[in-house]
């Protein structure tokens, strides 16, 4: 092992640990990784990572690290991975970044390095057909008349059906990921019907399940992970007990996918769905002409009931506030699921289909009735009750308010490495906020700063005479004030909101201002699917781009499109958030500071995840404009500045014009001299 010492302003905490000469080797500049991977730098912070990683595996311990934009952090904990020999799961916040592992990165590094293994992709039940759930869907067609579109759609997956080798339902490119034929034709935890169904001989997903269970390195995203910690899957061997280690990337999602997992819920789809599959089964098993066909009808009525009492508002209602009516319609679909229970024991015994529809009933009136439970029940004292409503749907919800002794005992229990990592995890140098939400306050930290020059590439602008948040104008101000920094960008600009509200507003006042010929493309969110307007975006090159939540983390914009990255106010969390507001109620009776050991944490994490969008690359450049006074006007702003890469801050346009002119011009300069590093292919694990 060969000594280093590390930078304690990058990295706190961890033993210090050697490197291994062959690691340095693969991160050096004539290394494997330099030689096969075009665009590859040698990035100090990279190296110091990985060799965290390495330190981790090599001891099964428990590690957070921050890598800021540009680390590389993909590489580094792939690299160590690889090079361990050991059985490892990685597990990210989206599908999108699931296949660029699968399908670029693990086999780029896994190539470069002469370290092959067996990778194996794992998506949840959704994404994968169910060959049973198809020959139900078709004789519901043919039984019920389905909807023409419908019964179309299907007609499409039985074909595709015939050719694909893996099910994934991405493959069938000519019906979108929100066509409502997939709920017919892939299962859910709840109606699979596991070794008992006749298709479980050619089930995909028990077929990815066995080549996950037989590969070195497993990609997984966060639901999947935690339902495998959670809810042991019947039918199905588990992944984690023989892994050697737990890789999460984007971690910083984390904590609420488990408070998600740690709670539980009803929806109405799932009611609706419950009796629409006893009466496929019926179908299936001939017994459609029995009495107890009329209990899945009487079940969607009472559920199309329910939706109505809640009214036409799309809101989350904690449960003191629920109307009566809803409650009584609830409590009346518990009624009638013990029911099923009773009705389908006989005929349950002779088949599969009806035994799961029995079992699904069952589970799900033993969730309403805790859904429903008095106030002075102890199984709900510590959590909080709601409802999230919609015009034609609703789910009742009950989450803990602080999961993290939960989590903190499923990951006792296996003794393996668990490495947590995110751009954005820390506060400044202090990972208490994401380590005390997950029970992970024993845990290593380590952060590294983004290897890009933000004092030469950014400028952060804070405009003045912007009314505070809570302003009628703030809004038409801010716009006011992103004119003419757009005028000097030519476009190329994200404007991201914290409300919809707000976007709207200001979606209003630029088509107004711009009229039917604006100078910029206007993308704005919800005209059409974000993955359609990213790319348009792309193609524009000089797009003006409004959106909210969805757009302020997992887009990478390289090169000169995107030179702007305008919010409108510091991302608090919205107060009337039941989940929020009862773990602020918990810090406040312990005797803490709600606002700055929970919210201004929170709303640290959620602006450096958007101003990550600006710089992707060491050739980028560009200007973030935040424009919320408090930043200036309140204490707590200097808290949200110092968490910032470092980049000059000014409140003079002249200074923003300036900026912008002189690295467009530069920008400009090296494409006429046909400076091709955009343009070359780049796997680079940022």
């Amino acid at each position: 092992m060969t000594p280093f010492t590390f930078d304690t302003a990058m990295t706190h905490d961890v033993p210090a640990p050697g490197w291994s000469t062959e690691m340095v080797d693969v991160f050096a500049a004539d290394g494997p990784l330099a030689t096969a991977i075009p665009g590859f730098a040698v990035r100090v912070e990279q190296l110091a990572m990985a060799a965290r990683v390495e330190w981790a595996l090599a001891t099964r311990s428990h590690l957070v690290v921050e890598a800021g934009t540009g680390t590389g952090k993909t590489f580094a904990y792939l690299v160590p991975a690889l090079m361990s020999g050991r059985r490892v799961i990685v597990s990210t916040g989206t599908r999108a970044l699931q296949d660029q592992l699968f399908h670029r990165d693990l086999p780029a590094v896994s190539a470069a390095i002469g370290r092959p293994a067996r990778v194996a992709l794992l998506k949840g039940r959704a994404n994968y057909l169910c060959l049973h759930r198809l020959a139900l869907a078709e004789q519901q067609a043919y039984a019920r008349g389905l909807r023409r579109d419908l019964a179309r759609a299907i007609g499409r997956v039985r074909e595709w059906a015939q050719v694909t080798r893996i099910g994934d339902v991405a493959e069938l490119e000519r019906l979108s990921e929100q066509d409502p034929v997939w709920p017919w034709v892939t299962s859910t935890r709840d109606n699979c019907l596991g070794v008992e169904c006749p298709e479980y001989g050619r089930c995909h997903v028990a077929a990815a399940r066995r080549e996950a269970q037989a590969a070195d390195i497993v990609i997984v995203n966060h639901h999947l992970l935690m339902a495998d910690l959670v809810l042991k899957e019947e039918g199905f061997a588990d992944l984690l007990p023989g892994a050697d280690a737990v890789i999460i990337d984007e971690a910083h999602q984390l904590p609420d996918v488990a408070t998600q997992f740690l709670g539980l819920s009803v929806s109405a789809r799932q009611l609706a769905t419950l009796g629409r599959d006893l009466a496929s089964e019926l179908i299936a098993t001939t017994l459609a002409n029995d009495g107890t066909a009329v209990m899945g009808q009487t079940l969607e009525r009472l559920v199309a009931d329910a939706v109505d009492a809640l009214g036409q508002g799309q809101e989350r209602r904690v449960f003191a506030s629920w109307p009566t009516t809803f409650v009584d319609l609830l409590g009346e679909c518990s009624a009638l699921l013990a029911r099923f229970d009773r009705e389908l024991e006989t005929p349950a015994r002779d088949w599969a289909g009806l035994a799961t529809i029995r079992r699904r009933a069952s589970d799900l009136a033993e969730r309403l009735d805790l859904l429903l439970a008095p106030d002075d029940d102890p199984r709900i004292a510590a959590g909080v009750r709601w409802v999230q409503s919609s015009a034609r749907s609703f789910s009742v919800h009950f989450v803990p308010v602080d999961v993290a002794s939960e989590f903190a005992t499923l990951i006792a229990a296996r003794p393996s490495a668990w490495i947590c990592t995110s751009a954005t995890l820390a506060v400044g140098d202090d990972f208490a906020h994401f380590t005390r939400r997950l029970g992970l306050e024993a845990a290593a930290t380590a952060r590294f700063d983004s290897p890009f020059d933000y004092a030469s590439q950014a400028l952060l602008y804070l405009p003045a005479r912007i009314d505070a948040p809570a302003s009628p104008h703030q809004t038409s101000q801010t716009i006011e004030a992103l004119l003419p920094v757009l005028a000097a960008s030519g476009g190329r600009a994200f404007l991201l909101f914290t409300s919809h509200r707000a976007l709207r507003e200001a979606a209003r006042i630029l088509e107004s201002r711009w009229g039917d010929e604006p100078p910029y493309p206007l993308l704005i969110q919800g005209s059409a699917p974000r993955d359609v307007l990213i790319n348009r975006f792309r193609s524009a090159g000089n797009a003006v781009l409004l959106g909210t939540g969805s757009f302020w983390e997992g887009i990478d914009v390289k090169g000169d499109a995107l030179t702007i990255v305008a919010i409108d106010k510091l991302p608090f969390a919205v107060p009337d958030d039941p989940v929020l507001k009862a773990r602020l109620d918990a810090i406040i009776r312990r005797g803490g500071n709600a606002f700055f050991e929970e919210q201004i944490p929170q709303a640290v994490i959620a602006l450096k995840q958007g101003i990550g969008r600006l710089i992707r690359d060491s050739d980028d450049f560009g200007v973030v404009v935040l424009c919320d006074s408090r930043l200036r006007t309140r204490p707590y702003g200097r808290i949200f500045l110092d968490s910032l890469p470092a980049m000059p801050v000014t409140s003079d346009l002249a200074r923003v014009e300036a900026f912008l002119e002189a690295r467009t011009s530069r920008s400009a300069t090296g494409a006429s001299r046909g400076d091709g590093r955009r343009a070359a292919a780049r796997v680079d694990g940022t």
